[in-house]
Formats: structure tokens, C-alpha cells, sequence
């Protein structure tokens, strides 16, 4: 799929460029990979894992910047776009910084990829977009509706557009595990609700679930990859089964229960074996066989959450996997 093609992936330095670039590299033999990001330092340091790879390149930007993005899509064949203010708090503190990024910047790209010929392009969602309770999860549902839209925006160009939505992912900086870990000498681990669940995710398993949008769409789909819950105080037993879990309540705009799919979706929603797709509700696509495939339409108010999961990760699997991946939790 991608052999002599061109990549560019918006964000790249983050947790899921650090995954996505080796393991295409190693399944594909793209012409060029091109990393987009804005900050310099963490493009020098993810510089140095790739040598003098010819197929790696850097191009430092800001999805803000319409005319940054119009150059570096020059050439470029599909997108990737991960760049996002994704930490809760700290779009709910700063709003218009998070609606410039997320929402402005959504529309910056789908206008640069129309514009410079790009095939295909996958946007990377979240949970928190489902039925949102917090601004990050408002503005990413803004940022679906506009990729999703964007097909028809597009006219008689031949630009596509998708989304994969996923949720916790295990061990990336920032998240739940790395956070505990960092806590776990000290011997009090701060709990926000004995009820809270969360979705887990390995970022392999959002890599091949892109890769899988890539060569499944037509556009407009959301994909959603059928993954395990935890409850948080599990992950908590896992990580660090000697401390004291203190409950300190949830934070503003966090979730008890994070969902991927509402049972306002359940309408235009597939089951396939190992994911779920949410067809377009506009232009009747949801009723289009190209994009409905061999999927089976799931039930009236169906919805997909933590809490109502038919799959659950033990605290000995999660255990297992902390042993196997410590040495580069929390690090990318």
C-alpha cells in the first residue's frame, strides 16, 4: 500500500509517530516519510534513531499555519494527522488554544490535502469525542465532523478522508500507567473513583488499526477496534500492588467511563470481527454496500463503553505486560 508512496504524519514526534514510523518503515518501503511538527528538539532527538535513513525526513510546522501545510503536502500521497491538544486539563484551561490546534487546524489540513492532491488521509480521534463531557472531547468531535464532511467538501477532487478513534493507550507519556509508576515508591497512588474504567490499548494496535483505514476506506468512516477494559483500581493493583490507593476524585472534564461509540451512533454502526465502523449519516452513506462491506449493522442503542465491555484485561496480563514494555513506558 504504501511501497514508493509519500507519508506525512502532522504531530509525528508524539507517542504514536514513535510507533508508526519504525513499523511502517519495517511492513512498507514508503519514497519518504515525512515527519510535521512543531517543535525542534524532540524532531532532533527522534532524528538520531533514524541515521541517514533517506526515506526519513523533518519538516517543522504548525497545523495553524495554512501556508506551512500547503508546502509540506506538496508531493505527499496520504496523511496521517495526530497533532492535537489532547491533555484534558489543559484544554480546559486554555480553550482557545485548544480550539486553534484541534478545530482551526483540522480545517487548515483538509484544506491543504484537497488542495495538493493528497489520496487518503486518516485522522486519529478519541473516546472522549464520543458524547463529550470535557473540551478536548468537544473540540475532537468538531474535528470528526470536519474530516468526515470533508469528502463532500472536496468536489471532483479525489481526496479521502477517515477517522480511527481509539482510547487509553498503555504506557504513552502522559497516561495512567507511567503516571503510577512514577508514584509507586512513594507508596500512595492518587485514585480518582473506585467506578472508573478505561479502555486499553496497545499503540501497535492503533498503528495497524491506521493501516487497516488505509486500505479499507472509502471515506467518512470512523473506525473503533474492539479492545479490553480496566477498571482504574486494577490498574492500580498491577502497577503497584503494595502502595496505598488514596481516592482524590476525578478531575474537571474527566469521564467515569470512557465510550467510543454512543447509542446515538448505533444507527449507522457495523460490527466486524476485530472493529466496529460508523458510516456517515450524511448522503445516505450509511447505506452504501462499498462502505458497509461485509459488516453486520449492530443493535438500536447499542453503545460501546468501558463499563458495558464484553472484553476485560486481569491484573496479571497488565502486570505482564508493564515487565515486557518497561523500559520505554512513559518515554514516548
Amino acid at each position: 500500500m504504501f511501497n514508493d508512496e509519500t507519508i506525512l504524519i502532522t504531530g509525528g514526534t508524539g507517542s504514536f509517530g514513535h510507533t508508526f514510523v519504525p513499523m511502517t518503515l519495517e511492513r512498507f518501503n514508503p519514497k519518504k516519510l515525512i515527519i510535521f511538527s512543531r517543535d525542534e528538539m524532540k524532531q532532533w532527538e527522534m532524528a538520531k534513531l533514524y541515521g541517514n535513513d533517506p526515506r526519513v525526513r523533518f519538516f517543522i510546522g504548525d497545523v495553524r499555519d495554512k501556508e506551512r501545510l500547503h508546502r509540506a503536502l506538496n508531493g505527499v500521497d496520504y496523511v496521517v494527522h495526530a497533532a492535537a491538544t489532547k491533555i484534558v486539563p489543559t484544554a480546559e484551561y486554555n480553550p482557545f488554544e485548544c480550539v486553534k490546534t484541534n478545530i482551526n487546524g483540522a480545517m487548515n489540513l483538509i484544506d491543504a490535502c484537497i488542495d495538493q492532491g493528497v489520496k487518503r488521509v486518516v485522522a486519529l480521534s478519541t473516546d472522549k469525542a464520543s458524547s463529550p463531557a470535557n473540551l478536548y472531547g468537544a473540540t475532537k468531535l468538531a474535528s470528526d465532523k470536519l474530516f468526515i464532511a470533508g469528502n463532500s467538501y472536496a468536489g471532483g477532487n479525489d481526496t479521502k478522508f477517515s477517522v480511527v478513534r481509539y482510547g487509553n493507550v498503555m504506557g504513552s507519556r502522559g497516561s495512567v500507567i507511567p503516571f503510577f509508576l512514577s508514584l509507586a515508591e512513594s507508596g500512595h497512588l492518587p485514585i480518582t473513583d473506585s467506578r472508573m474504567t478505561r479502555f486499553m490499548i496497545t499503540l501497535e494496535q492503533g498503528v495497524e488499526l491506521v493501516w487497516h483505514a488505509f486500505e479499507d476506506m472509502v471515506g467518512g468512516e470512523v473506525y473503533v477496534k474492539k479492545i479490553p477494559s480496566m477498571n482504574l483500581i486494577d490498574i492500580a493493583q498491577a502497577v503497584a500492588p503494595e502502595a496505598t490507593q488514596d481516592i482524590v476524585g476525578i478531575r474537571p472534564g474527566e469521564k467515569l467511563h470512557e465510550q467510543m461509540i454512543s447509542s446515538e451512533d448505533s444507527y449507522f454502526t457495523y460490527e466486524y470481527p476485530e472493529h466496529y465502523k460508523i458510516l456517515p449519516a450524511i448522503h445516505e452513506w450509511s447505506e452504501d454496500p462499498t462502505r458497509i462491506k461485509n459488516g453486520v449493522k449492530v443493535a438500536e442503542g447499542f453503545s460501546y463503553a468501558s463499563d458495558n465491555n464484553k472484553e476485560w484485561m486481569d491484573v496479571a496480563s497488565l502486570r505482564r505486560w508493564i515487565e515486557e514494555h518497561r523500559r520505554k513506558i512513559g518515554e514516548i
